[in-house]
């Protein structure tokens, strides 16, 4: 399956120069080849795919990271809502071929070496398939949009991810991307996107939630190279936090968003067996030389945001990064973090009513609006019995 608008709209012509040839080499049939047709197209199709057929089902996904987004959600929910449970409860396995903007997962998954890898890169989980190596389960991201309690029409959403859950500037800068996408269809919308929402702040109160055999929510150290117990964890290891936020995302599986994006650079290097995810949050008001909120502030809050947001794309240099006691950001000293570097569970962000850009929330990159007096929970979670996703690598 091959999404053919997806990146730059080549999907098609690597498949027919690539992979459909280097399957034919190694004598795989294929049972069936389709290209996505619309939003959502993708998760109908394997859906359809496994109510016919019994045993492995193997899915070599030209794409980028929204339509593995669409395919684990139309599957995921399913089984959320305990219907037809037969059809979800063997593993998928997914063959990578990034044809997408940024392959989050994939560069996570698979190292560049260079901003410019040619064709035998993008099949190294071709390769990995047709050698029958091991495949690695995906922890997988629920995040459950509620009412609020008091709601007449009390319902939730539920939107799963496998990559990036986000508000704040990221959520924006998604949301405000897409119509961007036909004249900059690379990576550069996203930059465009976020000089225009860098000045923004967002409102919200934030729950920390503790790892299971943890019992605390755990933040980086930058002294000591690695995560300790956050210090304001209550007794059930719950950790409150209060806005403005200027950051806020949490990844799984991922330790970048771009191929030199290393936003969560540790979460490749984690060995515990916990489930969890890996949180990076920026608030204004750490800042030493925050006195009032202004447009002033604002505006040079911004170029601290710029800065932090570059180093991410200098192997991941913004978690060690520190206030001086004027308010300047170094590498060095013994100030407050610029950046707070979370390991926990997951997280609630239940964001002040009158602020509606705070409202928004990014799973994967396809965009949701949390209702007035609602929240947002996110869970890292495992699929039991082995009935997930499995990537090749």
């Amino acid at each position: 399956m091959y999404n053919p608008v997806c990146g730059n709209g080549t999907a098609e012509a690597f498949f027919n120069e690539h992979v459909f040839p280097r399957l034919e080499e190694a004598n795989i049939q294929v049972t069936q080849r389709v290209a996505t047709g619309a939003a959502g197209h993708a998760g109908t199709i394997v859906f359809e795919f496994l109510e016919r057929y019994e045993g492995n089902v193997t899915v070599i996904l030209g794409s980028g990271d929204g339509t593995l987004h669409e395919i684990i959600n139309a599957l995921s929910l399913v089984a959320l809502k305990g219907v037809r449970e037969h059809v979800v409860s063997s593993p998928v396995r997914v063959v990578l071929v990034p044809c997408g903007t940024a392959n989050a997962l994939y560069c996570s998954l698979f190292k560049p070496t260079s901003t410019n890898e040619g064709p035998a890169y993008k099949l190294k989980s071709l390769e990995a398939f047709i050698r029958g190596s091991n495949v690695v389960p995906l922890t997988l991201a629920v995040t459950t949009l509620s009412s609020p309690p008091s709601s007449k029409q009390s319902c939730s959403k539920v939107a799963v991810s496998a990559v990036v859950t986000s508000t704040a500037l990221h959520a924006s800068i998604l949301h405000d991307s897409e119509s961007l996408r036909k004249e900059m269809p690379g990576i550069e919308r996203f930059k465009v996107a976020a000089r225009n929402n860098i000045t923004q702040w967002y409102s919200s109160h934030v729950k920390l939630l503790p790892a299971r055999s943890a019992q605390a929510v755990e933040i980086y150290d930058p002294d000591q190279k690695t995560f300790v117990t956050h210090e304001d964890s209550d007794d059930h290891g719950i950790v409150d936090v209060y806005g403005p936020f200027a950051y806020f995302l949490s990844t799984v599986n991922v330790d970048r968003l771009e191929p030199t994006f290393r936003i969560t650079p540790l979460a490749s290097d984690s060995v515990s067996s916990e489930v969890s995810l890996d949180l990076v949050m920026v608030r204004p008001h750490r800042d030493p030389s925050f006195v009032m909120d202004t447009i002033e502030a604002r505006n040079a809050f911004a170029e601290k945001s710029h800065t932090v947001l570059t180093a991410a794309y200098q192997d991941g240099n913004h978690i060690n990064l520190r206030y001086t006691d004027d308010g300047k950001i170094t590498s060095e000293g013994t100030g407050p973090t610029v950046v707070e570097y979370i390991r926990c569970r997951g997280w609630e962000w239940i964001p002040d009513d009158v602020d509606g850009k705070a409202h928004l929330l990014c799973s994967d990159g396809a965009i949701f609006s949390i209702v007035k007096g609602g929240r947002a929970a996110c869970r890292a979670v495992v699929p039991a019995n082995d009935a997930g996703f499995l990537v090749y690598v």
